[in-house]
Order: structure tokens, then sequence, then C-alpha cells
């Protein structure tokens, strides 16, 4: 019997880049004939971080809220899952641990969206890839990947190759099949992120290598859109499905942080 099919990957308004209500998420999931959803949107990080793209601390009960409203509005059509991308960005471990604490969730996303100070899949500073030798970007990046799996607070790894988003591709990939080991061993699943579709690299994250070198190591993807629109839940999962089928691999859903499939 196949697993359920899930966009474990969505978000909404309160994230300050999204449209969309959370009820129109879940009925366009409905529509696309999904069995449920995870909302993750972005947590919220110290007030000095990546401010104008994620919701405030003040807005965390709002969100839990919202999605609670929807589980309940939803029941018995859909399975609605509570759930976060968070971020992993070296200092605000403590911070994020509590956070995670406040609230049972059935799903945390660890994602890498800063080098430093430069937010590297930020349209408005991609001019910097210019001044950035690749080999060192990705050395970087994925030690920052590792450092996401080794600490304990998340569920899965997200769009796992990201900064390929605007073309910049990994000149070699020794630093990802490092931190594919990493992965495997703390027993975390991949994130498929289909966004990527919809960037300038046209390829999902994974790639269909790191897809391949993933499975081979026994490493789970979890479905997810990265929708922030209501029109883009589900998007292009039967090419996604095919790309994790073509070489073995597994698909997963969480639900109380527990790992089903």
């Amino acid at each position: 019997m196949a697993s359920p099919l899930f966009d474990s990957h969505m978000h909404t308004p309160l994230c300050g880049h999204a449209t969309g209500t959370p009820r129109e998420y879940a009925q366009a999931a409905l529509d696309a004939g999904l069995d449920g959803v995870c909302f993750t949107d972005h947590a919220p990080m110290p007030a000095w971080y990546d401010a104008p793209w994620r919701m405030r601390l003040d807005q965390l009960d709002e969100y839990v809220q919202e999605v609670r409203a929807v589980q309940e509005a939803f029941r018995g059509r859909l399975d609605v899952r509570l759930g976060l991308e968070a971020d992993f960005h070296p200092g605000t471990e403590r911070f994020v641990a509590d956070l995670l604490a406040r609230y049972d969730w059935d799903y945390v996303i660890g994602s890498v969206h800063y080098l430093g100070a430069w937010g590297f899949d930020n349209p408005e500073f991609v001019a910097e890839y210019d001044w950035r030798a690749l080999p060192d970007l990705y050395r970087d990046y994925y030690a920052l990947v590792e450092g996401a799996a080794r600490s304990g607070l998340f569920d899965s790894i997200g769009h796992l190759d990201l900064p390929k988003k605007f073309g910049h591709r990994d000149p070699d990939g020794v630093y990802a099949l490092h931190a594919l080991d990493v992965i495997a061993d703390a027993g975390l699943s991949l994130d498929f992120n289909t966004a990527g579709w919809r960037k300038p690299v046209a390829e999902a994250y994974p790639a269909p290598d790191l897809t391949r070198l993933a499975a081979e190591r026994g490493i789970p993807f979890v479905l997810g859109s990265d929708a922030h629109a209501p029109a883009e839940v589900g998007f292009r999962f039967g090419e996604a499905l095919k790309q994790i089928q073509d070489v073995n691999g597994r698909v997963v859903t969480y639900q109380g942080r527990v790992r089903h499939g």
C-alpha cells in the first residue's frame, strides 16, 4: 500500500512573504488529491536575525491557533499537521531549542539560509556570488548543514543543495557527500523540495545525483512544495515521486516528530 501523499513544506502570510490563508492552502491540497499537509512556516529567530522573512516571536501563538483551526475545519477530509521550518545559525541553538519546547510540533525542518551575514538565497543579494569562490562557498555551506544535522534540533534538512538556486552549482560535490554521511548517521530525513523547479536553476532540491546518493545511504525523503501561495501546493509531486522511486528511495511523513512510512 502506498504511503499517504503529504505536502510537508508550506508557509503562511505570517512569514511576511507568502500569500493566501492557511485554509486556502489546505483547500488547494484537497483539490490536488493530497492526503494531508504539514504547515512549516519560517520559525521566529532572535530579533536581529532575518526579521523581514519570518514570523515574530509574538506571532507564534497566532500561527499555532491558525493551524489548529484548519485542523478542525478539515477534520475527516484532510490530515493537517503542525510544523516549523527553523534555521540553523551558529549561536542561536538555545533560542531554537526553547522555541521548539513550547508546542507539540509534528515536524521540524532544519534549514541553512545564511553564510555569516549573507542571505545567499535572497534575490536581493545574488550579486555576492560574483565575489565568492564556489568550492569555498559549498565547503562552508555544507559545514553548516552538518552542524544542523548534529544539533539534535531537527527532523529533516531543508532544500539540501540550496546554494544552486540561481544557477551556481557545486563544482565538485565532495562536501555534499560528507554532509550526507552525517545526515544518515544522525537518522534524519531530507526535504525533497520541489520549489527548485520554480527557480532559475530549474531543478528540485536535492539534485538527481544527490537523491541517488541519499537513497543509497538509507536517508528517506519528505515531500514539500515550499509553497508560498496556495497554487504552489503539491507542485510537481508526480515528478518528485519519480525521481525518488527511480533510485529506490523512500518517502516518509512525520507526526508528533515520529517518522512514518
